[in-house]
This record gives structure tokens, sequence and C-alpha cells, in this order.
């Protein structure tokens, strides 16, 4: 299962965007496009909003610990550049995952049977949204069998989320009539 984590911290000081775009490698920043500096690291992969007051939005990480290390390692490179940080109030804001079950999938009476927890317009989009109670997790579903959970604030939740729905999904399994063609 393919994951990406996005978390939020905040380093409880103002920062001078300008500085930090020239001073530090990685980085783009035009106020005039977006309020923050985006600075980008490759252990963990990251990508990180860096906002003048402080406050960071970084996403990417495929783990919990890698989004701890990669927020450690933005600080740590802000606090170099000679501002007094406090590193706190790291939280997983969402973690997404996707994977492929393997098998196709009938959305049409998914939907119909379990419409209290779906939405599907395939006119509209090509996908199913399931939205499961609990845990709190919405689940991207395509016919082809490839689903996409979101929501989830950890490893948990995607993994209980998973738990559940592939049950319901071998429920609609679609069967693919034999192709074998015979060549002479």
């Amino acid at each position: 299962m393919n994951r990406n984590i996005a978390c939020f911290f905040d380093l409880n000081c103002g920062l001078d965007l300008s500085h930090i775009a020239k001073s530090a490698l990685n980085t783009k920043y035009d106020a005039k496009c977006f309020p923050a500096v985006i600075m980008r690291i490759r252990k963990p992969k990251t990508t990180a909003n860096i906002f003048k007051n402080g406050k960071i939005i970084c996403a990417g990480a495929k783990t919990e610990e890698d989004a701890k290390k990669a927020t450690r390692k933005i600080s740590r490179i802000i606090q170099k550049l000679g501002y007094k940080i406090r590193y706190n109030n790291f939280k997983i804001l969402n973690m997404v995952a996707s994977c492929d079950v393997r098998f196709q999938i009938g959305l049409d009476p998914l939907n119909l049977l379990h419409s209290s927890f779906t939405t599907y317009d395939p006119e509209q989009f090509p996908g199913l949204f399931y939205k499961m109670a609990d845990p709190l997790i919405t689940i991207l579903i395509f016919k082809s069998g490839k689903i996409i959970l979101t929501g989830g604030k950890d490893k948990s939740n995607i993994d209980e989320a998973y738990n559940k729905i592939l049950p319901v999904l071998k429920m609609f399994k679609k069967e693919i009539p034999n192709q074998n063609i015979i060549k002479q």
C-alpha cells in the first residue's frame, strides 16, 4: 500500500520568507503567487509550505516516522539560518493510501446496496466515493480494483478501513468472462 502523509507543525516565531528562500537550498518563493516558501528535501522525500508566522505544512512522507524526521530536518535548516525556533504542535493532518485489490469491482451494485455510504455518478467521475463512519475514512473505489483511502490520522485508521472495506469489495467482485482465443 502506498501512503502519503500531510502534517503540520509550528516553529513559534516569525520568519522572513525572502531570506529563507535566498539562503536555503531547494526553495521556491513568489509572494504574488503563493504566500509561503516551498521547500523540498530529499530524505525523506517531502515538500514543505513555510508560512511567515512560523506555521509549516509538510507533505509526501510515506510513514509517520518519516513525517517527523522531515519536520525536524526542516526546523534545523531554518534554525541554522538564525531563527530562534521552538518546534511544537506536530500533528498528522491527513493520511492517504492507495492500493490495488487485484480484481474488478461492480460499482453499480455496490452503490445500489450501500447507498447510505456511497456517492456515484459515472457520467461525472469514474470512481465511487464510500464514506466509512468508523473509522472516519473516505474511500475512492474504481472498477479496476484500485482504491484510495483518505482522511486517516494514523496508520491504524487506514489499516482498519482497508480491513473493513475489503470483504465488502469481494462481495461485488466482477467475474470476467474467459477470453481465451485459439490461434490457428
